[in-house]
Parts: C-alpha cells; structure tokens; sequence
C-alpha cells in the first residue's frame, strides 16, 4: 500500500489495518512478519569475487601484455608468449588477492556500524537493529535520529523534521498528527507522515510503520546512491601521476622505435616491437593499485582493533591530512561519567525531585538514560522520591536545545499540583527568575558558579513556577522561582594528556568547542596542558561580536572555546577550513552542521543517528588519543605509499632511458623483453611489502609532503644516479657476449632497485633510521637470493635465456651496485638537506 493511502486514515484504523496497537507488536508476530515480508534493507548489488577477477583485467598494463604475447605467438616466440602470458596472471592474481582481501575487510568493518532504533514491542521499548522493522511496529522518535522507516506519525510534541534528502530544501518541516483532509500523493505534502532518510531536527514522536525496504519512499534512491565509487584527491593525483607517465614513456618509445628503423632498418622488427611494449611495461608502476588498495585496506583493519571505523578507504587520506581537530570536551577528554558533588539548595529534596522531574525517568517507556546529568541525580535518589517519578504525568514539554541551553517540562506533580519545571545553564536560569526560593541572593549564587567552574566541575540550574494552563511555550519561560543548583565532576581520561602530547608531536593543533562554562573548559584545558592559564578561553557570545578579520584571528589563536552554539561552530570550522584542514569530531544533533562542513567528519557510535551518517569515520571508544592515534596511522600509510612511489619511479625511469638509448648503438638487445618483465615482476616484490614499513617522525608531522610533486626533483636527480651507472656497467661490459651482458644487467637492475628501497625509505642517513618491518626486509633477501641464483639454473638457462656469470663478474656487479647505493644515499641527503634549509626545517 502506498504511503497516500495512511495519509486520510485515522489511527484506530491504520491499527487495524496493520493489525498493530498502541503498545506495538509481539515479539513473535515480529518475526513472523520479518520472514514474510523480509527486513528492512536496500539491497544494492554486491561485489562478487567473479566481479573482483574480471576487474583485474581492465588495466592498461595487461592490455600491453597481451599483444606483447600475442606478437610473440604470431613470429613463432610461443615459449616467449607463454612466459609473458604467465606474468599477466601473475599480476592478476595478486590484484585479485589482494582486491578480495580489501572487499572483506570493508565487509568487516560494515558490522561495526548497524544503525539503532527505538521500538515499542509489549508495551515495552527496545533498541533494535533497523532492519528488524516490520509494517506495524511502533517507533519512537528524538532530536538526531535518521527516521528508519516509512512511518505514520501517531502523537508529536514540537516535531521538525528535515526531509533535504528527498526535497533538497533544508528548510525544517513541521507535522502534525491529524488525519489530512484529502488524500496526497507528493511527499512534500504528506505532513502526517515521515519518510526513511530524513531526520529530525527538533521534539519528539511516536509514528507506526507503514513501509519498510524496496517499499519506502527512499528504497529506489538509495539503490542508486549505493552504486556510487567516491575517490579520494589522494587517488585521484595518483592515478593522472600514472597516465602522465604513461604519455611521457609511449613518446619516448615512438622516437627510440622510429631511431631503430632507421639506424637498424626492420631487421628483427617484432622483436623490437615486442621490446617496446616490455619496456613500456617495466617503467609504469603497475603495482601502484595493488600497494595502494593494501595499504589502505590493512591500515584500515589496524584502525578498526583500535576502535576507529573507517566508513570508506579513501578517508584515511584526510586523516592523515588533518592539521586542526576541533572536538567537544565531554567524553572525549573527560570520561563523562558526572557524579553528583552537591546540591546547593534550602529544600535540597525538593531540588532532586524537581531536577528529576525534567529528565527521562518520568516517562515509562525509557529503559535507559543517555544524559549522564540525569544518571548521577537519579543515583541519588532515595526510593521514595524513586516512587514519585512513578506518579508523574508528563503534559508538555520542551527538549534540551543548544541555543537554548535549557529543557522545559509541564508536569502534573504528586500532589495534583501543575507546575512548570526549567533546567540548563545557570546563568540561562539565573536570567529567567525573579525570585529566589530560601536565602539565596543573585550575585552570591554567581559567585559561587564560578568559584566551582573553576575547579574544574560542571553545574546545572532548577526553577519552577505555578502554571495552570495545558501547554506552554518559551514566552511562559519566566518570572521563574529560582529552586538551587546542583554540582557535577566529571575526570579526566587517564589518556587526555598523552593525546595532547602526541598531538603536539604531529603538529596538529586541538581545538576544543564546547557548551560548557568558560570556567569549567578553562580549568580543563589547563590541566591537560592544552593552555597554561585558564583564563585564555573566549565565549561564543564573544567570538560572534567580532568582525569578520578579528572572528579569524581569534579563531586561529585561541584553543578553547565556551558557550558556543550550532551556528558559530559552524563558523569555527568554516573559518578554520581557509587555512588548514579541519578534522572535526561531534556526536550531538548540533554538530552536525560542522561535521558536515569540515574537511574529515569524525562521529563516536553512540553519536545521534544523523551525526554518524553524515561522518567519514567512527569512534568505537570516545577518547582523544584513539582518533590522534588514528591521525598518526593515516599520515603512516600515505608516507609508505610515496616510498613505493620514488623508489619504482626512480629506479624505472633510470632503467628505462639507458636500455632505451642502449639499444641503439649496439646489434643486440641490452635486455630481453622476457627478462625486462621478469626484473618488473621481482622488484614489485619488496616494493609491494614497503606498505608495511615504519616511518620517521618528522615525516609524520608533515602531511603535505607526501602530495606527489613534493619530491618530483628527487625523483629526477635518482633516476639520473640511476641513468649513469647504467652508462658505467655498458662501458665494462658492452664488449663480453649478449647473453651475459644481459644476465649481469638483469641482476644489476633487481639490486639496484632493493639497494635503493633502504636508501630512499628514509630522508635520515639510512643506519640512523628507524629499522625496517620484518616483511620489508625478508622479501627483499628472498628476491635478492633468487635474483642471484636463477641464472646458475637449467630454468634460468632455458627460459630465460640467462647465462652462468663467473664470481669476477658478480664481484664487480656488486662493487658497482654499493658504489650506486652510496652515491643515491649523497644525492638524497643534499637533496633534503637543501629542502629543509630552503624551508626553515
């Protein structure tokens, strides 16, 4: 049935429509109705393992493979055609592995992140996974909850909902309850209902379920947005880097080949050409998505045992941008975990209960309490005030909103009384009474405030008055009897000062934007050592008088925020954002807008449903150090990536010219295309494994240095290192037989490229350096082995077409190839020693 047809029904017969009630379903009929109906679910199709191996294929590397095979087969080379067709699936099968290892882990890290709901099932509210819903469950709705469901709203108290996801508009829209008057097919008209998607700004609702899956309003819409690949600028700049290459290299070729013809005439033409395209092959950095996807895969599953939930790949790279993170205080530094110090109050009983009657705890159907302001009073309830709450009837009420600083509560009280319950911010309340209940005095209760902000403890306000009416709005919000205040401490983490210090190590700057009392997040940030005097805190109220340049620098300048509201973190954030890139970390329904801005949106999962969808990444534990740990590892990924970057680059490149230009002065070829694509296929190797190398920490406080034109003129001046020692070994050995000029080039290729990995793994001279990963160093040993012993085998020989060298050539290889890595180690060490004096480092 379509949502249109619930828009004219009253409840009683939507009830029975959906054979449902006031108190929900039973949990049986629940499941019965799952089974029949299915869950709650858009299912996008999936990426198979067929999908994953037919996608290594569509690479412009295999496709230069497979006509080099194909020529090979053509001129009769059929041992030649095998061989390259074995290094196309060997390629393929490593993309394959590796692809399927990251499907899975993206798979794993899904289950960190089912969305929750609150369900009334046999009169009791249970929070339930949203694909568990059914046509007929009851489902109870606050600020910052995703609405799970088509639902049909049955009572509403203040209910805005934002509906931009199907409208675009970003005005909020009121509901209503009622029945409509006549029957609509628009959704924009539709008030008595809410669709799956959008979420709610403002109050509260009950609403039924009318549609769930490929039956909501929003199923088709999400089954297209589910198709959608994001890529990130990281990737982006990597994947043009390969293509610019690839330009530069086929023109190259075309000369070297065109020289050949003409020096050569078409003698051995398709034995050329095929050395072409081997070469080709040989200086792209084919591997580059296969270090890539694993480095981003495994950096990912090595956040996720640490608690941060990548919700895609591609955000490791703002991770490991982020130069500024702007966080609240509470849960992240603190432990949010309020104790009740005090009650400042001459009936402190009467203060307690009427605290207690605006919070959670009067209404039934809550099982549990999120706010930890209403957990530490309701701990220090006696039982009989306990019982009370029991009795409570709730008329009207007002939720807690930032801007306001404050919730509301209409009640009926134990004694038939009806009174008008206040509680927030002291000053918010204090500006809202006329009068005081016992002996307190305006200013004294100030003073006292903020004597207790200072010490570092958190404070919240009651007041009431008399009220007769059913249903009150802000206007009836004073000439309010001031009733007391109570006094909150809520620790430090054991881990706030380490993750300060650690921050600082990495050069990113914490912000903390809070709504809590300056005096409060002063003395917070003065014991973290985040600022040395408690003062240095600047209100939101402040920041906002401020013109735009000023609004600027004191955004820049100041590290504590107080009293901010939705709209000036916003700015905060936007402003920060013309500078730096901005991490923000929120999980309030007024964070939103500045999650949503910044640069990389981080959320902890017990963060507001519309707060965790709008984030790039989620905290499994709210802490400090867990998201600048993670900060640490993205910068640690991407630096690894750049190493297989400079290394492959420069080293190819090297290569590349010398055999090319080599070529054409002598009658021969200087190498093989078998044995170019096998010396491509073995270097990848150890290349493949820096992935998982350590880094230094200087490069770690610099997140912009790994953008690829950074260290273009390092890779040039290697690749010329490179170059002229190519020049040396043909000057001492051009004159000895092809077949061992190309062995020994073949092994002086491998080695010079592992030489250079430790070299180029570090701007340090290489022994002063942090030590290699075990897996770096024990591929690089395998492959030298092999490297050194293949040509001494019958397969070596036969295959290959390797010779057996004698131990005086290896020798003076190897003499060559230290001489090469110490000359690359001279060249990069002026080069970065340049760089940093340039550059005041």
């Amino acid at each position: 049935m379509k949502f249109s047809e619930y828009t004219t029904k009253k409840i009683e017969e939507i009830f029975e429509e959906l054979k449902t009630s006031k108190n929900g379903l039973s949990e049986k009929e629940a499941m019965i109705r799952l089974e029949t109906i299915g869950s709650n679910e858009i299912k996008a199709k999936e990426t198979g393992m067929l999908d994953i191996f037919l996608r290594q294929f569509k690479s412009s590397f295999v496709y230069l493979l497979l006509i080099a095979a194909s020529i090979a087969f053509l001129i009769g080379e059929k041992v030649d055609s095998i061989v390259v067709l074995a290094f196309v699936f060997i390629n393929v099968f490593l993309g394959f592995f590796q692809e399927a290892r990251a499907e899975r882990a993206v798979a794993l890290l899904k289950k960190y992140l089912s969305s929750k709901t609150r369900v009334l099932r046999e009169e009791i509210v249970k929070t339930i996974d949203k694909k568990f819903l059914v046509p007929g469950d009851i489902i109870l709705l606050e600020p910052g909850s995703i609405i799970p469901a088509d639902l049909r709203i049955l009572k509403m108290s203040n209910f805005l909902v934002d509906e931009s996801v199907l409208s675009g508009e970003s005005v909020p829209v009121a509901k209503v309850s009622e029945p409509l008057s006549k029957e609509t097919n628009e959704f924009f008209e539709a008030k008595n209902i809410v669709f799956a998607g959008t979420s709610v700004i403002s109050g509260e609702a009950r609403g039924v379920v009318i549609g769930t899956g490929k039956d909501m309003v929003l199923g088709e819409i999400t089954r297209l947005v589910s198709k959608i690949k994001r890529e990130s600028v990281y990737e982006k700049d990597l994947f043009r880097f390969s293509r610019l290459i690839l330009k530069i290299v086929i023109v190259t070729i075309v000369f070297v080949f065109l020289a050949n013809l003409v020096l050569h005439g078409k003698t051995n033409f398709f034995d050329f050409l095929i050395f072409c395209i081997a070469l080709i092959v040989s200086i792209l950095p084919e591997a580059l998505p296969l270090v890539v996807t694993f480095a981003l895969s495994e950096g990912a599953l090595k956040l996720a045992k640490k608690k941060v939930v990548v919700k895609r790949l591609a955000a490791l790279e703002d991770l490991g941008n982020i130069e500024v993170l702007c966080t609240d205080k509470t849960g992240t530094i603190t432990e949010n975990k309020l104790s009740l110090e005090e009650i400042f109050a001459e009936n402190k009983e009467k203060c307690l209960l009427y605290g207690l009657f605006s919070s959670p705890y009067v209404k039934e159907e809550i099982e549990s309490v999120k706010n930890p302001f209403d957990f530490a009073l309701f701990e220090k309830a006696s039982p009989e005030i306990r019982q009370i709450l029991k009795k409570i009837r709730v008329i009207s009420e007002i939720p807690f909103e930032t801007f306001r600083l404050r919730n509301s509560v209409l009640v009926d009280d134990s004694a038939g009384n009806r009174v008008l319950i206040v509680r927030g911010a002291p000053e918010i309340i204090l500006k809202l009474s006329s009068n005081f209940e016992g002996k307190f005095k305006k200013e004294e209760i100030k003073k006292s405030i903020e004597n207790q902000g200072k010490e570092g403890k958190r404070t919240l306000a009651v007041a009431f008055k008399d009220f007769k009416k059913d249903d009150f709005s802000e206007e009836n919000e004073k000439n309010l009897t001031f009733l007391g205040y109570f006094t909150f401490k809520d620790p430090l983490k054991k881990t706030a000062k380490e993750a300060i210090r650690l921050a600082k190590k990495l050069g990113v700057q914490i912000k903390i934007i809070t709504g809590d009392s300056p005096e409060v997040a002063g003395q917070i940030g003065k014991e973290v050592d985040l600022i040395d005097n408690p003062e240095k805190v600047i209100l939101g109220s402040v920041l906002d008088s401020l013109p735009e340049e000023e609004f600027k620098k004191a955004c820049q300048e100041f590290s504590i925020f107080a009293r901010v509201s939705p709209t000036t973190k916003y700015k905060i954030v936007k402003t920060l954002e013309e500078k730096y890139e901005v991490g923000f970390l929120g999980d309030g329904i007024n964070d939103a807008p500045a999650l949503k801005v910044s640069n990389l949106a981080i959320a902890v999962d017990g963060a507001v449903d519309v707060s965790k969808e709008i984030s790039d990444i989620v905290l499994l534990k709210k802490d400090l150090k867990v998201i600048v740990n993670g900060i640490k590892n993205g910068r640690n990924i991407f630096s690894n990536i750049n190493k297989y970057i400079k290394c492959t680059i420069a080293s190819n490149f090297g290569n590349f010219y010398s055999i090319a230009a080599i070529s054409l002065f002598i009658p021969f070829l200087p190498m093989l295309p078998i044995q170019i694509l096998l010396v491509n296929l073995l270097s990848d190797f150890p290349l493949i494994a820096v992935a998982s190398d350590k880094v230094d920490v200087e490069e770690l406080k610099k997140p912009k240095l790994y953008q690829l034109h950074s260290f273009i003129s390092l890779i040039v001046l290697l690749a010329l290192v490179s170059t002229i020692f190519d020049f040396i070994f043909f000057a001492i050995f051009h004159k000895v037989e092809p077949s061992l000029l190309q062995t020994l080039w073949f092994i002086e290729s491998i080695l010079t490229e592992i030489f250079l990995i430790f070299s180029i793994r570090t701007s340090r001279v290489f022994f002063k350096t942090r030590r290699p990963s075990s897996l770096l160093m024990l591929i690089a040993l395998i492959t030298i082995i092999f490297t050194i012993a293949l040509p001494f085998t019958g397969w070596g020989h036969k295959d290959f077409h390797f010779v057996s060298p004698s131990i005086s050539s290896l020798l003076i290889v190897l003499f060559l190839i230290i001489n090469y890595f110490l000359i690359s180690e001279a060249v990069k060490l002026l080069y970065f020693r340049h760089r940093n004096n340039r550059f005041g480092q």
